[in-house]
């Protein structure tokens, strides 16, 4: 980190025990992304008596360039009454890993991508009146599908240059789509 880690205290004495889990915890930060420029923790118990849950708040702030911020926050009453500290400590600082790693691979472009959400295929003519198109797929087939086939019943939305998903089927004449839905 190019600025060195922050931890407060708010109506808690500080300890080095919990200093400790901090800064362990901080370093296991580091490796799922080497390039954080910040990391500030607060810790505090906000009031003397809580009814439900647990009586302290933890908050993690991160800061990745460009500009982007990862922040978690753990507040009294979402765990059980019985946690002790350290587990909040390692509760938030679990989320904010799986923020942090989240973030990282967004930047990486190393986001999973889902088949079924992938552009399959190309709208590449569209006769409305009579109720069919044709579709291009990406390695440069055309597929033939009727009005039928458009998920939804949205085939008088579709417009040429929309991407697709479909299921292909043989038809009397050659492949056609027998499923044909649209994707953003």
């Amino acid at each position: 980190m190019k600025v060195p880690l922050s931890i407060s205290y708010k109506n808690i004495e500080k300890n080095d025990p919990i200093d400790d889990l901090i800064k362990e915890k901080a370093q296991k930060l580091e490796k799922v992304c080497d390039y954080m420029t910040s990391c500030r923790v607060a810790v505090e118990r906000p009031h003397s008596t809580v009814r439900n849950g647990n009586p302290y708040r933890v908050r993690i702030d991160i800061t990745v360039p460009p500009g982007q911020e990862v922040v978690v926050s753990k507040e009294p009453g979402n765990n059980y009454k019985d946690d002790a500290l350290p587990t909040v400590i390692r509760d938030a600082f679990d989320a904010a890993r799986k923020q942090l790693k989240k973030l990282v691979d967004l930047q990486r472009d190393e986001v999973k991508v889902h088949p079924e959400q992938e552009v399959r295929a190309i709208i590449t003519s569209l006769n409305k009146d009579a109720g069919f198109g044709y579709i291009t797929t990406i390695n440069g087939r055309e597929i033939y599908f009727h009005r039928n086939s458009v998920v939804n019943k949205e085939f008088e939305k579709l417009v040429e240059g929309q991407g697709v998903r479909f299921a292909e089927a043989m038809g009397d004449k050659g492949p056609q789509a027998s499923t044909i839905q649209v994707l953003d």
